[in-house]
């Protein structure tokens, strides 16, 4: 399936950006510019399920593959967010960038306290400005104003399409190619043992303090501090 793409800068490098549940291409309105500004051309998906892209059959690796024959092969660097991130680890292997991001990657729901299904985000498709704004107090008036267009366009299926049974620990046994893990300091799905357990494992592990699990979102000035050297 062909996703919806949006771009910015016109670089000889590319840098491709995946968000997370409930959003599309405009959670990157700040990092896409941001990235051309460092000469990329940068590729930011609607994942299948969410902004303009089209609807049905969803699943882990269905995500994944719709990345592959969405996306140029052996781009730059790729980045993804939360769900974005665990499609891109299962597509790695076929995109081969020369490296890739994974900030807070959905790779095992409930690594604190007690498992999370990805069911319970459908309660977030009617929300209003309200309880956005509550549950991410950090955010600007912009950044809330966009998430309530992108759940206006969400399917809640892709959640389900990952709760119940389809819920499993899908995290990688090493990088595919070299890799950054970003973690949320006031994040959920990450401990310290896990963590460690990542960096054992061969990832670089970066922690942004104080930033809730839309890193770039919460802290942008410390989410970018933190790609350095990777972007």
């Amino acid at each position: 399936m062909q996703l919806h793409t949006h771009e910015w800068g016109t670089g000889e490098r590319i840098a491709v950006l995946v968000h997370g549940m409930m959003s599309d291409h405009r959670t990157w309105h700040r990092v896409g510019p941001a990235l051309a500004g460092r000469g990329y051309r940068v590729i930011a998906v609607d994942l299948r399920g969410h902004g303009l892209s089209p609807r049905g059959g969803y699943g882990a690796e269905v995500f994944a593959d719709d990345l592959v024959e969405t996306l140029p092969a052996r781009p730059e660097v790729v980045l993804g967010h939360s769900l974005g991130g665990l499609a891109l680890s299962l597509a790695v292997e076929r995109l081969q960038p020369r490296r890739a991001v994974y900030s807070e990657p959905a790779w095992s729901l409930g690594r604190v306290g007690q498992p999370v299904d990805p069911a319970v985000f459908v309660t977030f498709k009617t929300a209003d400005r309200a309880m956005v704004s509550g549950f991410n107090p950090r955010w600007d008036d912009t950044d809330v104003g966009i998430e309530l267009a992108t759940l206006a366009l969400w399917d809640t299926g892709t959640a389900r399409a990952l709760s119940a049974e389809h819920l499993r620990d899908r995290t990688p046994e090493k990088p595919v190619v070299p890799s950054l893990v970003q973690i949320a300091g006031e994040g959920f799905l990450f401990t310290d043992d896990a963590a460690a357990e990542l960096a054992a494992r061969g990832f670089e592990v970066r922690t942004v303090p104080g930033a809730g699990h839309t890193v770039h979102r919460d802290d942008f000035d410390g989410f970018m501090t933190g790609l350095e050297g990777w972007v």
